[in-house]
């Protein structure tokens, strides 16, 4: 199909907007080839998120548990908080002193959670159970994930729906961590605060690319031009992928466009 709300994309989008009711996604709204893998990039912060509360659920580890610089823990490296920077060799800042986004962060958490080999790990923890067809993680947990944008749907009814994480769980991860800290979120400048859970980021009062969405809203974009947003109050998600990486055309399309998706849905 054609639609309007696919203007100002470049390349070939493909997202999809569903309604999620018991635990299935009803599609509104669908755009482009839905079923090309494509990089989801740092949308797969999300995928470790889960798989690391699983990992609590069953005992192996704690959020607790010393990770990354010290004083850090396996929560501070899933919320940006552990003061690691972008990649390895960036400028350390305090523990819990601000929200620096951290690749590093993520892949420490990975390589805690399982040492030998975490792109195994995140294969038969999350991967797998949550039957993602024709997706799989290369390179690195922090943003390996390729899948088609289906797959990329079933991850956020997982969020809005726990099927594989209790929902104890799943409100644990979806729910600020250290609320208190500023941060920037790349390349959309200062917030303050900066919202981020074990994971996903939430919107809270933020003015960026989640648009004006519920202030509970939680996902994550990619530098492939990939994003994921949910609305609980709503069970309402859009996952997209894009064959143009991020950049500029994003930044100033996306705030806008999500709240048209929004308004769209919700007609």
């Amino acid at each position: 199909m054609t639609t309007p709300l696919a203007a100002g994309w470049p390349g070939s989008p493909a997202f999809i907007v569903a309604h999620v009711d018991s635990g299935v996604a009803n599609p509104i709204l669908s755009y482009g080839n839905v079923d090309e893998v494509r990089e989801w990039a740092s949308i797969s912060k999300i995928a470790v998120g889960i798989g690391a509360l699983r990992a609590v659920e069953a005992g192996l580890v704690s959020l607790e548990d010393p990770v990354g610089p010290p004083g850090a823990t396996l929560a501070h490296c899933l919320s940006h908080a552990s003061g690691l920077g972008y990649e390895v060799g960036d400028r350390v800042v305090p523990v819990a002193s601000r929200r620096v986004y951290s690749n590093i962060g993520i892949d420490t958490a990975g390589a805690h959670l399982a040492p030998k080999d975490p792109l195994s790990w995140l294969r038969d923890s999350v991967l797998r159970p949550l039957a993602l067809e024709n997706t799989d993680v290369v390179e690195r947990v922090a943003a390996g994930v390729r899948g088609p944008t289906t797959a990329l749907v079933r991850l956020g009814v997982e969020l809005l729906a726990p099927t594989i994480l209790s929902r104890s769980s799943r409100d644990r991860m979806v729910s600020p961590f250290l609320p208190q800290l500023d941060g920037i979120t790349p390349p959309f400048g200062r917030q303050t605060p900066n919202y981020w859970g074990l994971g996903p980021e939430i919107r809270g009062t933020k003015h960026h690319w989640m648009g004006e969405w519920p202030e509970v809203s939680f996902g994550h974009f990619g530098r492939s031009g990939a994003l994921l947003l949910c609305d609980p109050t709503a069970q309402l998600l859009v996952a997209a992928t894009s064959s143009e990486p991020f950049g500029p055309w994003a930044v100033g399309l996306w705030p806008t466009w999500i709240n048209e998706i929004r308004r769209a849905a919700l007609a």
